[in-house]
């Protein structure tokens, strides 16, 4: 195998041209006929005995020619990739460029490098000072929280509707007098002011009954997802069949001593104050470092070729599916729901795609030119910090690691390491 490469018109896109020998391509085609032969049949013969030949008599010499490229395309690009020493930051787009039998084997892989930063000030940068003062406000906000944490819910059956309460309906909805497809519910749960519904639903039930029956006037917004139905009046007739109230526990020594490990409100207080002072500076830190990566992100300079953010894009996506399926829902269902579609997911995803590639080289651009190093006592504290977590030993840690994921954290630290730089040399005003 060998191969050579080729500067694209795009900056920072190359071909990697890969020549298999005749000889290999050979011996792919051998591994695609062993592969394959058990579903062929050729009159005579039993599956999987008749010889390669007269398969190809049969089907034509290019019968095997798209699983055997296929067997040896991943290899000679892993190869490829790696002796050529490019940084490579994209999933390669493959063509074939020769697939002929008694020739050698020559496929393309184009494919996105890692582009040059041209790197602006990075120390001193000009940063707006956050408040981390913790108010009476603060305190009382977040013991609302908890509050509203500790509450219980209870069913109201003396009473009508009111704002906030949780209620249980019936309902269907006409529009010119028919019913239309998707408008009826039973026993749907509905919280009063949560907005769930569109126009002023929720507010005209407000005042009823349980067993009350009532018509509820609405007009569905120009830009609703269905068709049919956007901009139409429509009439729904509603039911109430339960209403639930939240009740809010005291705020007093008893609340204090029921949620944290204090005997009086005034102790608790105190603990909240420091909790959320801790927030706030962490939140602070946080502000500093991306409004100073922002600003030298702006002065810096470097040209990303599409292939990279259409990578970083796809492994979004991917990721976004994953945290959809550990919630038992499908990309599919949840495009269905809410109307959107991949393209429009994609478009969304490409701001974001953009920020954090250009955040990367940048951080890596200042650690390159700090010549910032981590060292193997750094590395392994990193380790022992993911042994925890997983509840394994420092040593199971290192035998499952490859060479590939201890060279990513070696680059993360390195990466956290400009970070702090950046941030303790900034100048709040």
């Amino acid at each position: 195998m060998s191969f050579k490469v080729e500067q694209m018109e795009e900056k920072n896109m190359v071909k990697l041209v890969i020549e298999s020998t005749a000889e290999e391509f050979e011996a792919g085609l051998n591994k695609a006929y062993n592969k394959d032969k058990n579903k062929i049949s050729i009159p005579g013969f039993r599956k999987g005995k008749a010889p390669r030949k007269m398969i190809e008599q049969m089907y034509g010499a290019e019968v095997f020619y798209e699983d055997a490229a296929n067997a040896i395309i991943p290899e000679a690009y892993a190869t490829a990739a790696e002796e050529s020493k490019l940084e490579i930051v994209s999933q390669p787009k493959i063509s074939v460029v020769q697939l002929e039998k008694g020739k050698p084997f020559i496929f393309a892989a184009e494919v996105a490098v890692k582009p040059e930063v041209e790197l602006g000030t990075y120390k001193g940068v000009e940063v707006e000072k956050a408040d981390t003062e913790v108010t009476d406000a603060d305190v009382e906000e977040e013991l609302k929280k908890v509050q509203e944490q500790n509450s219980r819910t209870v069913t109201v059956e003396d009473r009508a509707v009111k704002d906030g309460d949780m209620t249980v309906i019936d309902f269907e909805g006409f529009v010119d007098g028919v019913a239309f497809e998707g408008g009826k519910g039973e026993n749907y749960p509905l919280t009063i002011g949560s907005h769930s519904f569109i126009d002023n639903f929720e507010e005209q039930l407000i005042g009823m009954n349980i067993g009350e029956e009532k018509e509820i006037n609405v007009t569905f917004p120009e830009e609703y997802h269905a068709e049919e139905l956007k901009g139409k009046p429509a009439t729904f007739k509603v039911s109430v069949k339960e209403i639930k109230e939240k009740q809010l526990p005291e705020l007093d020594d008893d609340f204090a001593q029921d949620v944290s490990d204090f005997d009086t409100l005034a102790e608790y207080k105190e603990d909240l104050k420091k909790t959320i002072s801790v927030r706030k500076e962490n939140e602070a830190k946080a502000k500093k470092e991306d409004e100073a990566i922002a600003k030298i992100v702006e002065t810096s300079k470097m040209d990303i070729p599409e292939a990279m953010i259409n990578t970083q894009v796809n492994r979004m996506v991917e990721d976004f599916a994953q945290r959809l399926q550990q919630q038992g829902l499908s990309i599919d269902q949840y495009f269905q729901y809410t109307g959107m579609t991949a393209d429009k997911i994609v478009e969304e995803m490409k701001p974001e795609a953009v920020k954090r590639i250009q955040t990367r080289l940048v951080l890596e651009a200042v650690a390159k030119a700090e010549d910032i190093q981590v060292s193997d006592e750094e590395f392994d504290a990193e380790l022992q910090k993911m042994a925890d977590m997983y509840k394994m030993e420092l040593s199971q840690i290192k035998e499952f690691m490859g060479e590939f994921e201890g060279k990513q954290i070696r680059s993360d630290i390195a990466i956290q390491k400009a970070v702090d730089l950046i941030v303790n040399s900034t100048v709040e005003k």
